[in-house]
C-alpha cells in the first residue's frame, strides 16, 4: 500500500547500533577470561578468511570509553552489545569471575552516564569451551541450567539499569552453521543433531525468559532472530509452495516456538517423515509456553527467493566469504526448495541481496502472525571501505543502504507495526566472523587489516555524520 503521508517515528524510538563481544573486545586471555569455542575454532586452518581471529579484534575491551565518547558525539540513543559468557564464568559455571563482570558493570555505567541505553545480549555464539568439552554444549539438556544460572547473575547485576535484553542471538544461524554446514563451531554436519540442538536451545531460551519474568525484572526480553522473508520466484504454484515451505522451515520453525511454544505443523511433520525431528520429552512444551518473549528481535539483511527443488536437485552450496562477487553457489533442500537469484534486486560484494522493501515486508509479516512489538537488532551493509590520505571514509553506498531501510521502517510503522528501535550493524568496524576484517560495517573505521596489523585508531566515516542527523531529527532528515 502507498500512503499519502508517513507517520513520524515515536518520540522514544531507540536509534542504536550494535556489536558482539568476540567481534570487538579482544583481550581474549585477560582478567581471568576462559576460552570460548570461537577462541578454539579460529585456530583450525581454513575456517576463517586468511586465518583471522578475535584475539585483539578492535580492542574494545581497552578502548570502550573512547568508543562510547564517539557514540555520545553521534547522539546514539542505544547500544546493543553482548556479554562474553567466559568472562563471567570462565568454565561456564562455578564462581563468578569478578574482574570479568566488573568490565560490563563499567561499560554499562559509562553508557548510562553518557545518555545511551544499554541493550544486553546474553549469548552471541561464544559458548565456553569447557562446556563443549564436558557435555558437548548445546547437545545436552545440561546447557539449560548452566545458561539460566549465567543469565540470572546478569539479571541480578543489572536489574533496573538495563531495560531491553536479548536472550539468544540468531539461534537459527549458530545451529545451522555449527551442526549442518560445519562453518561454525563445533563444525558438525548432521541434520539430526542440528534439530536436537535447536530444541535444547529453544528450551534454554524459554527457561531464561521465564527466569527473567519470575525475578520481576523491569523491562523487556526477547530473542534476536535472523529473518529473511521468502519470496516465490514467480506465480507458478510449485514455486509458491516452495517459498511457503522455506518460510516454514527457515522462519516459523523458530519464531512459532518462541511466541506460541509450539512447532509449526507442516515443518514438524516434514522433520518426522525424514527422521530428523527432535526428541520432545514430557514438560518440554510446558516450558516453551512459559517463556513467551516481550518482543521479537530481528536481524535483517536480505530476502530469499525460492523455487521448486526436485528430489535430485541442489543441496548445500558454497557461500561467499571472500568478497568476490558472484562466487556463491545455488543451494537448497532437495524435494522442498532452492534459493535462486532475484532479478529485481542488487547484491553486495558478498552476494547478499539489497532489498529495503523486504524489511517492510518482514515487519508486516511478523506483526500479522505474532502481534508483538519488534526491535530491529541488526541491519547494515558489509562492504570494502577506503581510508583516504586525509583520513576520511566516503561511504555513500552505506548511507544509501541505511537511508532506504530506515524509510522502509517508517512505512511499516505507518502500516501499523510497532517498532521499538533500530540497531545498525555495526558501530565500529569489527571482525566479521568468517569474513575477516576486510568486510566493514561500522560508522567508525578501525585501522585493522587482514594481517591483523594496524594502529587500531578510530576514524569517523561519512555515514557517522549522516546517522547523527537522522537521530537528532528523529528520522525526519534522511
Amino acid at each position: 500500500m502507498e500512503h499519502k503521508q508517513l507517520k513520524k517515528f515515536p518520540k522514544d524510538f531507540l536509534w542504536g547500533s550494535a556489536s558482539a563481544a568476540y567481534q570487538v573486545e579482544g583481550a581474549w586471555q585477560e582478567d581471568g577470561k576462559g576460552v570460548s569455542v570461537w577462541d578454539e575454532f579460529v585456530r583450525i586452518p581454513g575456517k576463517t578468511f586468511k586465518g583471522t581471529n578475535g584475539d585483539v579484534a578492535v580492542d574494545h575491551y581497552h578502548r570502550y570509553k573512547e568508543d562510547i565518547a564517539l557514540m555520545k558525539e553521534q547522539g546514539l540513543k542505544a547500544y546493543r552489545f553482548s556479554v562474553a559468557w567466559t568472562r563471567i564464568f570462565p568454565s561456564g559455571r562455578g564462581e563468578v569471575n569478578r574482574p570479568g563482570l566488573q568490565f560490563y558493570i563499567d561499560l554499562v555505567d559509562e553508557l548510562l552516564e553518557n545518555g545511551i541505553e544499554p541493550i544486553l545480549t546474553l549469548y552471541h555464539w561464544d559458548l565456553p569451551q569447557a562446556l563443549q568439552d564436558e557435555y558437548l554444549g548445546w547437545e545436552s539438556r545440561k546447557i539449560i541450567d548452566d545458561f539460566t544460572n549465567y543469565a540470572a547473575v546478569l539479571f541480578e547485576t543489572f536489574k533496573g539499569k538495563i531495560k531491553h535484553w536479548v536472550s539468544l542471538n540468531e539461534q537459527n544461524i549458530f545451529v545451522a552453521h555449527g551442526y549442518l554446514l560445519a562453518s561454525h563451531p563445533p563444525a558438525v554436519q548432521d541434520p539430526k543433531r542440528m534439530y536436537q540442538v535447536n530444541h535444547f536451545a529453544n528450551l534454554a531460551n524459554a527457561a531464561v525468559i521465564k527466569k527473567f519474568h519470575d525475578m520481576d525484572m523491569p523491562g523487556m526480553i526477547g530473542p534476536s532472530f535472523a529473518y529473511s522473508p521468502n519470496y516465490s520466484f514467480n506465480s507458478d504454484p510449485k514455486n509458491v509452495l516452495a517459498a511457503e515451505d522455506s518460510e516454514d522451515l527457515n522462519a516459523h520453525l523458530w519464531l512459532d516456538v518462541y511466541v506460541f511454544g509450539e512447532y509449526p505443523i507442516a515443518a514438524l511433520n516434514y522433520l518426522e517423515e525424514q527422521g530428523l525431528a527432535p526428541v520432545i520429552e514430557d514438560g518440554d512444551i510446558e516450558l516453551l509456553k512459559s517463556g513467551k518473549p516481550d518482543f521479537i528481535g530481528i536481524n535483517y539483511y536480505q530476502t530469499n527467493t525460492a523455487a521448486f527443488n526436485p528430489l535430485d536437485g541442489v543441496g548445500m552450496g558454497k557461500m561467499n566469504t571472500t568478497g568476490e562477487k558472484g562466487s556463491s553457489e545455488e543451494s537448497g533442500l532437495p524435494g522442498v526448495f532452492k534459493r535462486v537469484e532475484n532479478p529485481f534486486v542488487e547484491r553486495t560484494n558478498w552476494d547478499w541481496e539489497i532489498d529495503p522493501q523486504g524489511l517492510r515486508i518482514a515487519l508486516r509479516r511478523l506483526t500479522s502472525r505474532y502481534r508483538m512489538p519488534i526491535l530491529i537488532t541488526e541491519n547494515g551493509l558489509g562492504e570494502y571501505d577506503k581510508l583516504t590520505t586525509e583520513k576520511e571514509i566516503h561511504d555513500d553506498y552505506r548511507i544509501d543502504y541505511l537511508k532506504q531501510h530506515v524509510h522502509a521502517i517508517q512505512e511499516a510503522i505507518t502500516d501499523g507495526v510497532t517498532v521499538l528501535g533500530y540497531c545498525t550493524w555495526s558501530y565500529t568496524d569489527l571482525l566479521s566472523w568468517l569474513n575477516g576484517y576486510q568486510k566493514r560495517y561500522g560508522f567508525v573505521y578501525v585501522d585493522q587489516d587482514e594481517t591483523q596489523k594496524g594502529s587500531l585508531n578510530r576514524y569517523k566515516k561519512d555515514s557517522f555524520y549522516w546517522y547523527k542527523e537522522v537521530i537528532v531529527s528523529n528520522g525526519e532528515s534522511l
